[in-house]
């Protein structure tokens, strides 16, 4: 078989940010309140949906940064 032109790679610096909606989640201090309440529910439901929308905008802005180069 042929060697492809441009072997993969997933060294990219930009990866290191997929660190950050692994480890903000681990930080208890932040969301270990009852307190303030919204709608009703406690600031950690809150909390939550905001960890979802980190994860993904971290995950979308590494793609978009990396998949430069790539072939399918």
């Amino acid at each position: 078989m042929a060697e492809p032109e441009h072997p993969r790679t997933d060294r990219s610096p930009w990866n290191w940010l997929l660190v950050v909606p692994i480890v903000v989640p681990l930080l208890t201090p932040l969301y270990n309140f009852d307190e303030p309440r919204l709608g009703g529910f406690p600031l950690f439901y809150w909390l939550q949906f905001a960890f979802i929308l980190l994860g993904v905008t971290t995950t979308t802005v590494v793609y978009q940064m990396t998949k430069r180069g790539r072939r399918g």
